[in-house]
Order: C-alpha cells, then structure tokens, then sequence
C-alpha cells in the first residue's frame, strides 16, 4: 500500500487555551500528508481537478492517545489502500518520535466535477496508486 510521511512543527496557532493541539487541527493535518503523499506519486490535487474530478471527504474519524504540544515535531503518515470502486480510503499516524499519539482514517470519492456524481476511480489514479 503506498504511503507518505510529513513532519511539521506545531504551531502556537494550533494549540488551544489549555497548550494542546486542538483536536480539529489533526484533520488539517491528515489533509497535509494526504496531499502530499498524492504529489508524491504524480496526483498532485489541481492536476485531479483539472482532469474533470474532485474527491470530497465522504467521512473522517481520529483516535487520540495523547495530545500534542506548541513546538512538537510531528511526523503524519498517511497510507492509501488501493481500489478502483469511487471510495478512497486513507489511514493516517501520528507520531511524536516513535510514540504514536493520534490516528484516524478519512474516506474520500472520486466524483464527477460538473455534475457532483459518484464516478469510478480514472485510469490514470489506478496506474500512479499501483506502481
């Protein structure tokens, strides 16, 4: 199964009143590793986009083990499992060293971009997905 891994700093941003990382800035970083484990293997978002397709989130869900702090480094790794129904499925790790403090799974499906419907996943993710 290919995947990715980003490392980011945690911004003061992103901390809440208490100094932990909000619990809805994990799903901003899924996106982050997600759209960076696609460019990685060719798919960057805008080329996705201008093909004719967009890939809406359908469902998300994040396990928390422990909360990340104002300057950690963080390493999000995102895994995809290969398919070719419409629905793509993608798991996500983060570690602060090697502790894994977080981890969830996104469902993305490919739709057509003018009329909003469901549409097999095109050929050309197939072949990027399985090399």
């Amino acid at each position: 199964m290919p995947s990715h891994t980003i490392t980011l700093r945690v911004r003061y941003a992103d901390t809440d009143q208490m100094g932990i990382v909000y619990y809805a800035k994990y799903l901003e970083y899924f996106e982050v590793a997600r759209t960076e484990m696609l460019r990685s293997m060719g798919l960057p978002y805008r080329e996705i986009e201008e093909k004719g397709f967009a890939l809406p989130v359908a469902s998300a869900s994040i396990k928390y083990y422990k909360g990340a702090l104002y300057d950690d480094e963080l390493h999000v790794t995102a895994t995809i499992s290969p398919s070719d129904s419409p629905k793509i499925d993608i798991l996500y790790s983060i570690k602060r060293g090697s502790e894994v403090i977080a981890e969830g799974e996104t469902k993305l499906v490919f739709v057509d971009k003018l009329s909003g419907r469901p549409v097999r996943a095109p050929q050309f993710y197939l072949d990027a997905i399985t090399k």
